[in-house]
């Protein structure tokens, strides 16, 4: 009874050696008497216990890692404190295996190195602008290092650049003159363009009233001249009117009364103006003048 626990035992044993169950996206890498032999893939798979045996487990997902923070020097002697983050993933389990004795640790210092590099060759301005560039820098150079290990590096990517207190109190002063200069030249470019506005709009304001004016000039000169026409039209029709009331009976008669009455208004008023007595050269003209202005008003009564 007891032999065939003992057997049951060793069985199950053996049975648990043998079956492997493989999760996805991982690989097993399993060595035979102390050597390579295959990489088992995800699914069911057997090995011979004793014999064979799963030397190393390798995930095939991206993995991210931390850069530890590192002090750099950048190409115009200033200190930089980078820190940043390696994705990576394994791509041949075999490499992985046997090619580093630790593949996490050697990408890690790779990268701290390569970083100190890259840096070292830039200004400090220049490290804040290419990020992206240092980033493909440290990539390309790791990637390549790192295909003998069977890992593909994926990305890198800087978290922090970190300068002295110095230096960024320095570039925050920077930064305060450069908004100061900016504010003081949009002060100045409103006052520009207030001022052409200015002179913009006394011109077109100018240029309105002469116009004014020069329309104002116009329509009186056109009224002037229309009065004048008006004038010489009514003068033109009272002459034509007078010349036909002349031409009807009684037109002569009437026109020798007016005249002899305006004869007589003229001297009358010369005479109560002056003292002295004025006589007419020609009596004879005024006596028959007279007359006949009383013959017509006779006439008439």
């Amino acid at each position: 009874m007891e032999i065939a626990l003992v057997l049951a035992i060793i069985a199950i044993i053996f049975v648990v050696q043998t079956i492997k169950i493989v999760p996805q996206q991982h690989a097993w890498v399993v060595e035979r008497l102390g050597k390579y032999d295959r990489t088992l893939t995800p699914g069911l798979s057997f090995v011979v216990p004793f014999i064979e045996r799963v030397a190393y487990k390798h995930s095939l997902k991206e993995v991210p890692l931390d850069v530890p923070s590192q002090v750099c020097i950048t190409k115009d002697n200033t200190q930089l404190q980078v820190d940043g983050i390696i994705y990576f993933q394994v791509t041949d389990p075999m490499r992985a295996s046997y090619g580093s004795s630790n593949y996490v640790l050697a990408i890690t210092q790779l990268a701290q190195t390569l970083l100190r590099s890259v840096i070292g060759k830039m200004e400090l301005d220049k490290t804040f602008e290419e990020r992206d560039a240092i980033n493909a820098s440290v990539v390309s150079a790791l990637d390549e290092a790192a295909a003998n290990w069977g890992v593909k590096v994926l990305r890198y990517e800087i978290k922090d650049l970190t300068p002295p207190q110095e230096i960024l109190r320095s570039m925050q002063a920077q930064i305060t003159a450069e908004r100061e200069k900016r504010a003081l030249i949009a002060a100045s470019e409103g006052r520009k363009q207030e001022q052409i506005n200015i002179a913009t709009g006394e011109r077109e304001a100018s240029i309105a009233r002469s116009e004014g004016e020069r329309q104002a000039e116009i329509n009186k000169a056109q009224g002037e001249a229309s009065a004048i026409v008006a004038v010489a039209e009514a003068t033109a029709d009272a002459i034509r009117k007078v010349a036909q009331a002349i031409q009807s009976p009684g037109g002569e008669q009437a026109v020798q009364l007016k005249v002899a009455e305006k004869a007589v208004e003229a001297y009358s008023q010369l005479a109560q103006k002056n003292n002295t007595m004025i006589v007419p050269g020609n009596m004879t003209e005024v006596s028959a003048l007279i007359g006949t202005a009383m013959a017509l008003m006779k006439g008439r009564g």
